[in-house]
């Protein structure tokens, strides 16, 4: 078993009955990742703030190295010879990764001039293509903004991960992947899904830079 599931199921044993399905989520933004997709977060509440949470650890490095491809370095400093190198030095590989709580005009906008259930959907709408990944988190199950966005993410031909409580609610039949949190408070489930974001970030992480940082760590040896 990969370590990083040994250590959240050493420390959430709960965790191991759901383990299949958290397996499940990590392939498939991987997949999707591999693909040249992209990722699409939404939620409420303090699930608004994991989508965000969830962005920052995705979009930069979270634990290991995710250093650029050579080809670009070369690019960077042949372009410019006194800010390249600094370019190539201090970026790191990126996991395309869009929160779908952020743009507070825009969200705004389509609750007062559409429909409040519709701000996600409507994201998911001009983002989404076939392939992405919609993570829709909702610790009920149940909430009707998150339930619109799954729907219309199943009908473009989008992988969907949803993140529930025990009973999944609503959300569970329209998900591709449903990791339903074996709690049924909300802080729980939320303290759960937080240990799970991880382990995915750490993951998806491992399978997309791995083999990229042993590549250069070997050039640097030759």
């Amino acid at each position: 078993m990969d370590p990083t599931l040994q250590t959240l199921y050493r420390k959430y044993p709960d965790l191991i009955a759901i383990s299949s399905a958290i397996e499940q989520a990590v392939e498939r933004m991987v997949d999707c990742y591999r693909a040249g997709g992209k990722v699409l977060i939404c939620g409420n509440g303090g699930s608004a703030a994991d989508a965000e949470h969830l962005v920052g650890e995705l979009m930069k490095s979270y634990i290991a190295p995710r250093p650029v491809a050579e080809s670009l370095r070369k690019t960077l400093t042949a372009s410019n010879s006194e800010f390249g190198p600094y370019l190539a030095d201090h970026l790191q590989g990126a996991l395309p990764t869009i929160s779908l709580v952020s743009q507070v005009g825009l969200l705004t906008a389509i609750a007062n001039d559409i429909a409040a259930d519709m701000i996600f959907a409507q994201q998911v709408y001009g983002y989404g293509r076939p392939g992405d990944v919609l993570v829709a988190i909702s610790t009920s199950g149940n909430s009707r903004n998150v339930l619109r966005a799954a729907e219309l993410a199943r009908a473009l031909d989008m992988v969907v991960l949803g993140f529930t409580n025990r009973a999944g609610g609503a959300l569970a039949p329209l998900c591709t992947v449903c990791v339903q949190a074996p709690a049924d408070l909300t802080a729980d489930v939320q303290e759960r899904h937080l240990a799970i974001y991880h382990t995915l970030c750490a993951m998806v992480e491992d399978a997309m830079f791995a083999p990229r940082a042993a590549a250069a760590n070997r050039e640097k040896l030759q």
